[in-house]
C-alpha cells in the first residue's frame, strides 16, 4: 500500500470512529427515552442498565454506519480540500477517483461486515434486549415509603407511615389495611412503632410493629345485622411477614421471544415468509368453496344454475313460487351474510400478506441498511472535495440533510411495501436507488472539477444577473 493510501485512510479513520461513537451515543439516547418511565425507579442496578444498553447499541449500529460514513467522509475530504491537500494530490496526477479508492475499498468492506453483522449479531442482540425489557416491565418498582401518604405497592396491603426515625427502617405512627383476605378494610393494624427489614436474602420482607392493637370486622356478608361485632385485640409485638417474589427481576426463557421477525436471520425470515404466502394463496383458493353454500341456485365460482335448473331467455323452466316479502327478506339476509362472510375472509388475507411483507421488509432491510453505508459515501467523499470545508460546522448540516432525506424516502417506501402498494423489493431499495443518482453526480462534478456546486459559482452568477438587470 502506498503511503498516500495510507495517509487518506489515516484522515477518514479518526473522524469517523468519533463520528460513529456520536452518532451511536445520539440514537441510543433517543431510542431509551421511550423506555425511560419503565426503567427509573425499579432499583435494577448498574448491571442491568448496562446490559440493555450494550445489546441496543448492537441494534443501533446498523443505523448508525450509514451517518457515520456520510459525516467522516465530508469531513476528511473536506479537509483536505480546505487545506489545498486535495489540489496537491491532483496537481501530481493522480486523479480524484483514484484518490478516493483506498476509502472507497474500505467502506466496501465495511458494508459487507455490516450485512453479516446485522444477519446475525444484531438478531441475537434483539432476543436478549427484548427479552430483558419484557422482564424489567414485569418488575414492580421499588419499594418507597413516604411519611404521611399510603404505599399500596405490596399484595393485600396499604400502609401508612407518618414518620421514619431512621435510615434502617424504624418508624412511628403506623397505619396497615390488610385486604389480603377479602373484603373492604376488614382487618386495620395500628401501631405507636415499628421496624421493617428484608430477611431470607432479600425474598421477604418484615415488619415489627410494637404496642399496637388491631381491628377487625367479623361482618362475612354483604349486609350488617345487629350480632354482628367488631373485635379488637391489643398486642405489645406482632410480626408481618411479606413476599417479595414480585419484586424480583425473574428472566424469561429468551425461546418466548424468538418467533419475533426482529429476532431472525434471513433464512428463518425467508421460511416463514413462503409460510405465509402459501397460506395466503391456499385461503384465496378456497375463497369460492367456503362462500358457495351462501349461494341458493348459482355456483359461486362458475355462475352455473344448481339443482338442475335451466334458463332459456330471461324464464326459468320450472315453476318459481311467487316473490313476496318472505323471499325478499331472506334473499337480502343471504346476501348480508355473503357481504360479512367476504368481508371478514378478505380482512384475514389482507392481515396474512401484511405480516408476510413485514417479514419480507425485514430481509430486504439488511440488505439496504448495509449498502446505505456505500452510497452515504458516494454522497460524502465527492461532496467534501467539492465544497472544501471541515470540522464539524458545513458537514454537519449537510449530513443531516441527506441522512433525513434517506430516512424519509426509506419509512415512505417501507410503508408502502407494507401496504401491498409497490414490491416489497422496490419499497426497500427505493432510498438507495434514489439516492445513488445523486452521488455519482456529485463524483462527476468532483472529478471534473465542476464550480457548479461551489458558493462562489453562485455568488459571481448572481451579481451577473443583478448587473444584467441594471
Amino acid at each position: 500500500m502506498k503511503k498516500l493510501d495510507k495517509l487518506i485512510i489515516r484522515s477518514f479513520f479518526g473522524p469517523f470512529i468519533l463520528t460513529f461513537a456520536v452518532v451511536e451515543f445520539i440514537l441510543l439516547t433517543q431510542y431509551m427515552l421511550k423506555y425511560l418511565d419503565e426503567l427509573v425507579g425499579k432499583d435494577l442496578g448498574a448491571s442491568i442498565f448496562g446490559e440493555l444498553l450494550f445489546y441496543f447499541s448492537l441494534n443501533m449500529a446498523p443505523v448508525a454506519l450509514p451517518l457515520a460514513v456520510l459525516l467522516s467522509s465530508l469531513m476528511t475530504f473536506g479537509t483536505m480540500g480546505e487545506h489545498h491537500e486535495l489540489t496537491a494530490i491532483k496537481t501530481s496526477g493522480i486523479n480524484l477517483t483514484r484518490i478516493l479508492l483506498p476509502v472507497f475499498l474500505l467502506v466496501s468492506a465495511l458494508t459487507v461486515g455490516a450485512f453479516f453483522f446485522n444477519n446475525v449479531m444484531v438478531p441475537k442482540a434483539n432476543l436478549k434486549a427484548y427479552s430483558l425489557l419484557w422482564d424489567i416491565r414485569q418488575k414492580k418498582p421499588a419499594m418507597n415509603f413516604k411519611e404521611g401518604a399510603f404505599y399500596n405497592g405490596l399484595p393485600g396491603l396499604s400502609i401508612k407511615i407518618n414518620k421514619k426515625v431512621n435510615d434502617e427502617g424504624a418508624m412511628k405512627d403506623i397505619m396497615i389495611y390488610d385486604h389480603s383476605k377479602g373484603g373492604a378494610n376488614s382487618r386495620v393494624i395500628l401501631a405507636d412503632s415499628g421496624r421493617m427489614y428484608t430477611d431470607f436474602n432479600d425474598a421477604y420482607l418484615v415488619m415489627e410493629l410494637y404496642d399496637g392493637n388491631t381491628y377487625v370486622d367479623d361482618q362475612t356478608s354483604g349486609m350488617r345485622n345487629s350480632n354482628e361485632q367488631f373485635i379488637r385485640q391489643e398486642f405489645d409485638e406482632s410480626k408481618i411477614i411479606v413476599s417479595l417474589a414480585s419484586f424480583n427481576l425473574d428472566r424469561t426463557r429468551e425461546e418466548l421471544f424468538s418467533d419475533n421477525k426482529m429476532m431472525k436471520n434471513i433464512k428463518q425470515l425467508n421460511v416463514v415468509t413462503d409460510s405465509l404466502r402459501n397460506y395466503a394463496g391456499r385461503e384465496k383458493k378456497l375463497y369460492a368453496p367456503n362462500v358457495d353454500p351462501f349461494f341458493m341456485y348459482f355456483k359461486a365460482d362458475t355462475g352455473d344454475v344448481k339443482n338442475g335448473l335451466r334458463f332459456k331467455g330471461q324464464v326459468v323452466e320450472k315453476e318459481l313460487p311467487a316473490i313476496n316479502a318472505d323471499v325478499m327478506a331472506m334473499a337480502t339476509n343471504k346476501a348480508r351474510n355473503i357481504k360479512s362472510f367476504t368481508s371478514s375472509y378478505l380482512e384475514r388475507i389482507n392481515n396474512t400478506m401484511r405480516d408476510a411483507n413485514n417479514y419480507e421488509i425485514e430481509i430486504w432491510r439488511k440488505y439496504t441498511q448495509s449498502v446505505a453505508i456505500l452510497v452515504m459515501f458516494l454522497i460524502g467523499a465527492p461532496l467534501g472535495a467539492i465544497i472544501k470545508k471541515g470540522g464539524l460546522g458545513v458537514p454537519v448540516i449537510i449530513s443531516i440533510v441527506f441522512f433525513i432525506l434517506m430516512y424519509v424516502l426509506a419509512i415512505l417506501g417501507e410503508k408502502w411495501a407494507r401496504e401491498g402498494l409497490v414490491p416489497v423489493g422496490a419499497g426497500m431499495w427505493g432510498a438507495n436507488l434514489i439516492l445513488l443518482p445523486i452521488g455519482l453526480f456529485f463524483l462527476y462534478q468532483a472529478r471534473n472539477d465542476s464550480s457548479l456546486l461551489e458558493m462562489d459559482f453562485w455568488r459571481k452568477l448572481m451579481a451577473r444577473m443583478r448587473r444584467n438587470k441594471l
